[in-house]
This record gives C-alpha cells, structure tokens and sequence, in this order.
C-alpha cells in the first residue's frame, strides 16, 4: 500500500467512525444543522488541501526522502545514524514533531498576525469532527513550512512523517467530535491524549480556557507546559463554543465568511451575558 493509500485510508475510516458515532449518541445539541455548517467546513479544508497539493506535491515525506538522501539533518549525519537505530530515530522524531505542533498551535494562539489565520478554526458556533478540518488554507501553508523546517532539521525518517501525518489527522478527528466517552474510561484516556472532553474546552468562548490544552494527540506536553485546564468554568454540558465577537452565522457558516475572517477587522461585539 501506498502513502496516499493508507493516510486515505485512515483518514475516511476515522471520519466515518466519528460522523457516525455523532449521529448515534451526540454529546451536545448543535445551534446550526450539518447542511449549514460542513459545507464550509468541507470546503476551506477541500481549498487548502488542493493548493498544498499544487504547492507542495511530494509534501514532507517527499522532503524526507530528499534530505535523507543527503545526509541533510540530524538523523541523517553519518555518526548519529550509526548509533541511533532506525526505529529509535522515527520514535523520537514522531514524539519532537508532535510537541512542535503544541508549540505552533500556542504561538497561534499569542501571535496577533497568526491568531487572525487561526480563529476561523475557532469561529465555528458548534463543535464537531469538521471542526477539526476548519484551518484557513494560509494556516495550512504555514504550518507545512514550520515543518518542512523541522522535518529538515531533524532528518526524520520518512516513516516517521508517515505515522506523523496519520497520528496528527486522526486525532484531530477524534478529539474534535461531538461525542463523550464513558466518564470512567474519559478519566483514563484523558492521561495520555487529548479527549473530546478535554479539547471541548480549547474552544470555549473564555479566553483562559481557550488558551489551554493546545495539545492535538496526547496531553503530556500540557502538563509538562503548564497549559492544561483539567474541566471548564461552566461545566461540560454548558461550555459556550466559539468567540464573543463572531456571532453573525453569516461569516461563521458560509465558505467566503471564513475565507475572509484573517482579512477584515474583528467585529465589535459585547460579551453575551
């Protein structure tokens, strides 16, 4: 099987999981129906998607490769590679890139210019797994470039892009969905990743509590970054999901709304009381 065959793969199987373990037993009741909001969800990622593929058509596993074959990054240095072995080696660069990814998703979250690309994701009134597709397609270019950087630096092994990429999309489908695990078991999983529980409360309307948990998979780098918010001021049936001053469905639910958001002036909105 082939990169884009697995990655597929994965990514299909878990969406569908998750649309239908959402339809079986919501965790909450959504303010817009799906035929309002996926469009645009489905949508900015299709846009983002296809200029990456136009931008970047080998993407990271591509560069991999090529930085591989050069002996280009860490990894790939001669000594290091006779001492580290591979499996070692895709280990520690999955684990290096995934605290990457909490770094950028926090600078963001506290770099103004940034922040203006990021908050289309946090724009969206309701909370599902197209959420977790939302990124504005500058977001999307960005991020590529921070780890391209990375993935360079490093000289990870082109399997550890691989598991990478379909740890990162699966995850973000996961702990997005509109769904809860059994209270016992949330308490247990929560220790290692990132549950619905856990990120629901990324996307509260309170600024304190968005600026927490920015881990996408695993919870680790929270705590070890003292940026975890364990439950949420208004309790978990009653976290209000977007920002104050997005509120107009007009721009938040339709595909040119979100595509402008980075570009225009933040509405002037009152805190809803």
């Amino acid at each position: 099987m082939t990169e884009t065959t697995w990655r597929l793969g994965v990514f299909i199987g878990v969406l569908v999981l998750m649309v239908l373990w959402e339809m079986l037993a919501p965790k909450r009741h959504s303010r817009f129906p799906r035929k309002v909001r996926w469009p645009s969800n489905l949508g900015i990622i299709f846009i983002g998607t296809l200029i990456m593929r136009v931008l970047a058509p080998l993407g990271l596993t591509g560069i991999a490769l090529w930085a591989a074959q050069g002996s280009v990054g860490f990894f790939n240095v001669p000594e290091v590679a006779q001492r580290v072995p591979s499996w070692l080696a895709v280990v520690l660069s999955v684990l290096l890139l995934d605290m990457l990814i909490y770094w950028q998703h926090r600078m963001f979250h506290r770099v103004p210019v940034l922040w203006r690309l990021h908050r289309v994701h946090h724009t969206d009134p309701d909370f599902d797994v197209t959420t977790g597709l939302r990124f504005h397609p500058v977001e999307m270019v960005l991020s590529f470039l921070i780890k391209l950087v990375a993935v360079v630096l490093l000289g990870a092994p082109a399997l550890a892009i691989i598991v990478f990429e379909i740890i990162l999309n699966a995850c973000s489908l996961f702990n997005h969905g509109n769904v809860a695990l059994p209270a016992p078991i949330e308490r247990q999983v929560r220790k290692v990743l990132i549950t619905q529980e856990l990120h629901r409360i990324h996307h509260s309307v309170e600024k304190e509590e968005t600026n927490s948990n920015y881990g996408f998979s695993v919870s680790w780098w929270d705590h070890l970054f003292n940026s975890f918010t364990p439950v949420p001021k208004a309790g978990s049936d009653k976290i209000d999901i977007g920002l104050y001053e997005y509120r107009d469905a007009r721009l938040t639910t339709s595909l040119w709304g979100l595509l402008k958001i980075p570009f225009t002036a933040t509405p002037k909105q009152k805190k809803d009381k």
